[in-house]
């Protein structure tokens, strides 16, 4: 079963498509925006990855969510499952191409550090980087019933990379 989008060498066009995205995004969330940042694949150059732009919009609290997927959906997000408690997740396709993943979290919350330092970890450990596109590669040949799969699978090393990155910072 394919994934939501293959994966593909890394594009040089993926931290312009990031900013201009995160530059229609500031202003829904007004005053709570603490920080936008570009993580995932896409934001590691040199990395395989699915050109899907990954973005963390971390909020001062996340109160005003129910307003915030109202100017979400104008902007052709829609809610996705939460992938942990306060951690928010949006989706956005053109077409049948999912082109954007949207997580909102509130300041503080786990997942802000561990999204921002497997980021900053690959981006200064190429063999390490080299090895989780050789990874992402296995699971999406491997894969037989979906993102599911192919995200449960790669987990172990995300935890791997997050430790390393914890232990180096």
């Amino acid at each position: 079963m394919p994934l939501t989008s293959s994966i593909t060498d890394y594009d040089d066009t993926w931290p312009s498509h990031y900013e201009a995205e995160a530059k229609r995004l500031r202003p829904i969330f007004g005053d709570a925006c603490v920080e936008v940042h570009h993580v995932g694949s896409t934001a590691v150059e040199g990395l395989a990855a699915k050109p899907e732009i990954d973005i963390l919009v971390v909020v001062s609290d996340s109160s005003r969510l129910f307003h915030w997927q109202v100017e979400l959906l104008r902007l052709k997000y829609r809610r996705g499952g939460d992938l942990m408690e306060g951690h928010h997740f949006f989706k956005r396709d053109n077409g049948e191409v999912r082109t954007h993943k949207l997580h909102i979290c509130p300041l503080g919350h786990s997942q802000v550090g561990r999204m921002l330092g497997i980021r900053d970890y690959l981006r200064g450990n190429l063999p390490d980087c080299r090895a989780y596109a050789e990874l992402k590669l296995c699971l999406e040949r491997e894969n037989r019933t979906g993102i599911a799969e192919y995200l449960d699978a790669k987990a172990p090393f995300l935890d791997e990379l997050y430790q390393k990155s914890q232990a180096k910072g």
